[in-house]
């Protein structure tokens, strides 16, 4: 079974048994098989039952919140402040490519929240990981390169977010909220 008609991609072979076979997803809306019979038996075949995509799933919820926060009519009857403080929780928890696609819908959030929607000191370990990542840029200096997505991502992420507190007049504290006190006063000793 492919997800490709040259069974090039997301391939998953199966043979034997019924207990060697696991379930497995696809990507996209079609799915592509093959049964071939080594005629050593005289038994029906195989059976599999295929099922469309799952709600909760975690790209599923990412596109419906994307869709969700795109509709400017849409956006002032979510309940942002309990959204943002899910997205900041998945951002820290996930890696890959689930930790980039929440940091966009947090990126989004800033971008349409009307008031002070948002708990944005909860970006407090985002910032953590974003200055460690910064850390080692800068020490790393004889090898520049590319920044990884990830640090793309959350320097974006905190550049609107400055830009966002600023503008609601808050960035003080909300500078004084992500940085820890030794941190501080290492800044102020410099």
């Amino acid at each position: 079974m492919s997800s490709s008609s040259d069974f090039q991609h997301d391939r998953h072979s199966f043979s034997g048994s019924p207990q060697k076979w696991n379930d497995f997803e696809l990507p996209g809306d079609t799915l592509y098989y093959r049964f071939t019979s080594d005629m050593s038996n005289t038994e029906w075949g195989y059976k599999f039952t295929v099922t469309a995509g799952h709600l909760g799933r975690f790209q599923t919820g990412f596109e419906i919140l994307k869709q969700m926060l795109s509709e400017e009519r849409v956006v002032p009857h979510l309940p942002l402040a309990r959204i943002w403080e899910w997205q900041v929780g998945v951002a820290c928890r996930q890696t890959g490519h689930q930790r980039l696609k929440a940091i966009h819908l947090l990126l989004k959030i800033v971008q349409c929240s009307a008031q002070r929607d948002c708990d944005l000191t909860l970006l407090k370990p985002l910032w953590q990981l974003f200055t460690h990542m910064e850390n080692n840029l800068c020490h790393d200096m004889a090898k520049p390169g590319i920044l990884l997505p990830l640090h793309r991502a959350l320097a974006e992420l905190f550049f609107v977010t400055e830009n966002r507190v600023t503008e609601l007049g808050t960035l003080q504290e909300y500078l004084l909220a992500l940085n820890t006190e030794d941190h501080l006063h290492r800044c102020t000793a410099q």
